[in-house]
């Protein structure tokens, strides 16, 4: 191994990508570039979010040492995060001919569950964990499957109880059920299961989480256990964020988050709770940051061409989406609850229904920038006149179903756009409302919405992305169908 590529190595193993990335770069930029050199560099380039040129270093790796499973592997994986899974589970299967890791066996079932084959992936995971009885990333994919399907936790969270009881000090694989139950509205449930067990630091973090808002106190203690070792960690600083907000101390909550604006100037949780904190000390910094009538703007999308009227367009976008929402529920991590999201990002369809609805948006997404300007804040310093969307799903409310409060913390401008309404939003009232304002994390004393918006079909809702957003749930038998999506300052 040269000694450019044994730095790189060494830049990775110590969470260094960019470092190493540029150390790589004088070679690989060569056409006879090496193996290990493309391979590393691909990594590092993954690492850093950079998924396109990831993708032809790994293709060139791949062609440099064509009977490499990890080669094969890796490529399957990257064609994975780009949502390219017919591409990528072909490659796992080759990898699969001639290895059999059970990191493969997830990357194939991912693969498979993208396409929405979800009995074919649920087995592809079961053969993961058949090959490492406490693989706690593959068994928490296939608890998260099996919810999605069939919105029972105890029948989600079985294989993960059997391997808790054979592995009771493993930590994460507790982490991994506490969090499902979090999601499927039982957190006390999950504070205890994960607190049945001796805790590491990332024990620790979640269950600060997890407990918050039934006893901030707690919380605390636990985020202090892990404050101690590492004070200057961004979860570190965020739990105690988060905890100091939620027990009524503004002004110490504020020293961590400065922090995390310094280290992160553009994470939209940090700036989010920046503004809580302002909020409750009734900085006037607040309002100028949350300005709800330059920031928030309403506007119906443009009528795409090939279609006489926007309600024409809506109906055939409406059964377009309907197709893919073919599981029971939300997934993990998520907002939403009470509803489906689809599993691949709408920007990788090949339905051209789907394709023309990134046309209809591209006016008023341009018309937004051209109406907030530029500026020195957080959200007008980011705008240069372009864009890129940034992941882009469709949601699915039923009945009762709605948006906890939350942001979108690697986002610039996100978005809600209505293509079907429950009879309930045009009632009056606020049923299936998009709401801005309100904390998605407790805060002491309690924060409520400050603007509500209401929905109609075709009408998109730009936003920056630090905003508390969420919405009210509403009644009925029918459903709410939106399309959200993030967008970037290119």
């Amino acid at each position: 191994m040269t000694q450019p590529v044994e730095a790189a190595k060494a830049f990775i193993a110590q969470g260094r990508p960019q470092e190493a990335a540029a150390v790589l770069a004088p070679l690989t930029q060569s056409k006879d570039a090496g193996y290990l050199s493309l391979a590393y560099h691909a990594d590092a380039l993954k690492r850093l979010g950079q998924l396109d040129a990831a993708v032809e270093l790994a293709e060139r790796a791949l062609k440099a040492n064509p009977n490499s499973v990890s080669a094969r592997h890796n490529l399957a994986s990257l064609y994975g995060d780009l949502d390219r899974k017919a591409e990528s589970e072909r490659l796992a299967r080759s990898a699969l001919e001639i290895g059999d890791a059970p990191e493969t066996w997830v990357v194939l079932a991912r693969a498979l569950q993208g396409q929405n084959r979800f009995e074919e992936a649920e087995d592809a995971y079961r053969a993961a964990v058949k090959r490492r009885a406490n693989y706690a990333e593959a068994l928490a994919d296939l608890a998260q499957l099996l919810w999605m399907k069939t919105e029972d936790p105890a029948l989600a969270t079985h294989a993960l109880d059997i391997a808790i009881t054979n592995h009771p000090r493993d930590v994460e694989l507790r982490v991994r059920k506490a969090r499902l139950l979090q999601y499927a509205g039982q957190a006390r449930a999950g504070y205890d299961t994960l607190t049945a067990g001796p805790l590491d630091p990332v024990g620790e973090l979640t269950a600060a989480q997890l407990i918050l808002s039934d006893d901030p106190d707690r919380a605390l203690r636990h985020v202090q256990r892990v404050a101690s070792a590492a004070p200057e960690a961004a979860p570190v600083r965020l739990g105690l964020a988060e905890c100091l907000l939620a027990l009524a101390r503004p002004r110490e909550a504020i020293v961590e988050i400065e922090a995390m604006r310094r280290a992160s100037p553009n994470d939209q949780l940090a700036i989010a709770l920046q503004a809580t904190a302002w909020r409750m000390m009734g900085d006037p910094r607040y309002n100028a940051l949350y300005d709800y009538d330059a920031f928030v703007q309403p506007t119906l999308i443009d009528t795409p061409p090939g279609w006489p009227d926007l309600a024409a367009y809506l109906r055939d976008l409406a059964e377009a989406l309907e197709r893919l929402h073919v599981l029971r529920t939300h997934p993990v991590g998520q907002s939403l609850r009470g509803g489906s999201q689809t599993t691949a990002s709408l920007t990788r369809s090949e339905d051209p229904v789907i394709r023309t609805f990134f046309k209809a948006i591209d006016g008023p997404i341009r018309r937004y920038m051209t109406a907030i300007g530029c500026g020195a804040d957080p959200l007008r310093a980011r705008n240069t006149g372009d864009y890129r969307i940034e992941g882009c799903w469709s949601v699915r409310l039923r009945s009762n179903g709605f948006h906890a409060n939350h942001v979108h913390p690697r986002g610039w401008l996100s978005s809600a756009c209505y293509i079907q309404l429950p009879k309930a939003a045009k009632a009056g009232g606020h049923e299936g409302w998009i709401k801005f304002g309100e904390p998605g994390t407790p805060t002491g004393g309690g924060l409520a919405a400050e603007r509500y918006v209401e929905p109609s079909e075709g009408r998109l809702v730009l936003f920056p992305s630090y905003m508390w957003h969420g919405t009210m749930p509403f009644s009925g038998d029918d459903h709410r169908m939106t399309i959200a999506f993030d967008v970037a300052p290119t």
